[in-house]
């Protein structure tokens, strides 16, 4: 069978299980099991098929059919143009953070400081963020040793070496005299009743990076209140959270004394991330 025959059926396949992208879904598994670019794809759709390839590929399509995200099938997931590895232990890393990126990049006007990243993950944020300001120091933690071990791994393979992580409850390893200009995360903010958790890719992902108690609140508030401690002076906390969520962060940060409250959307119009700045003293 040629190239082009079995994307074709692995197309049709997703599409009957309900994948809502299912031919791009079968070129990115093709690809990654030939190890080549989609573009080649589309100059050489008329190759054969190799028999072991074919296998592999067909047994990811099957896997991808039951709704096993294409992200944790291949193992990583571009983010800001950067390959970042992924794993089942770690949220898959999505456009719509790059929202956080962007606003955490327009705060960054000096030519050095630190940035915290809460909740690290991949690495996604930290690493976009270092990326792009080589002469900041960026920290991220998170309390998964296993998210902790593969930041510091795509940190290696990328090259990005002003970026570093440690394992931590929230801001529990950090020094009480450690400050930081930037502070972001992307916290659990979804309520554990919410239908949501049953649908598409986050079936599969940590329900502890997801699920936050008091309608999803509950982690979004503590670090509204706790981030007041490890940040300078003018420094800014940026915060991700649901897309119903922005008034009530807002409220958080303003009760919690922060200046030049604000929320921005993100790629789909939606409030996406609240933010508020420490005052100058």
């Amino acid at each position: 069978m040629i190239l082009d025959a079995l994307l074709a059926r692995a197309a049709r396949r997703l599409t009957e299980s309900g994948s809502a992208s299912p031919r791009l879904d079968a070129e990115v598994l093709l690809c990654h099991v030939l190890g080549v670019e989609r573009t080649w794809l589309y100059t050489w759709g008329d190759r054969e098929a190799p028999t072991f390839e074919r296998a592999r590929f067909e047994a990811l399509v099957a896997a991808r059919a039951q709704g096993w995200p294409v992200a944790y099938l291949t193992g990583e997931r571009e983010f800001w143009g950067l390959r970042l590895a992924t794993s089942p232990a770690t949220l898959i890393p999505r456009p719509d953070t790059e929202t956080l990126v962007e606003a955490a990049l327009a705060r960054a006007e000096a030519p050095r400081g630190r940035l915290l990243d809460l909740g690290t993950g991949t690495g996604a944020i930290a690493l976009a963020f270092a990326s792009e300001r080589p002469g900041w120091a960026v920290l991220g933690l998170d309390l998964a040793p296993e998210a902790v071990a593969l930041a510091r791994h795509n940190a290696a393979r990328l090259g990005i070496a002003n970026a570093d992580f440690r394992e931590s409850d929230w801001f529990s390893v950090l020094d009480d005299t450690e400050r930081f200009a930037l502070i972001v995360a992307n916290p659990p903010y979804i309520a554990a009743d919410d239908p949501h958790l049953g649908q598409g890719d986050v079936r599969f992902e940590p329900a502890s990076a997801l699920v936050a108690d008091e309608d999803g609140l509950a982690d979004l508030q503590h670090l509204v209140s706790a981030a007041r401690g490890y940040l300078e002076p003018g420094g800014w906390l940026l915060l991700e959270h649901g897309y119903a969520q922005g008034a009530a962060v807002r409220r958080a940060l303003e009760s919690a004394g922060y200046a030049a409250v604000a929320s921005l959307t993100d790629l789909g119009g939606q409030e996406r991330l609240s933010l508020g700045r420490l005052a100058i003293a």
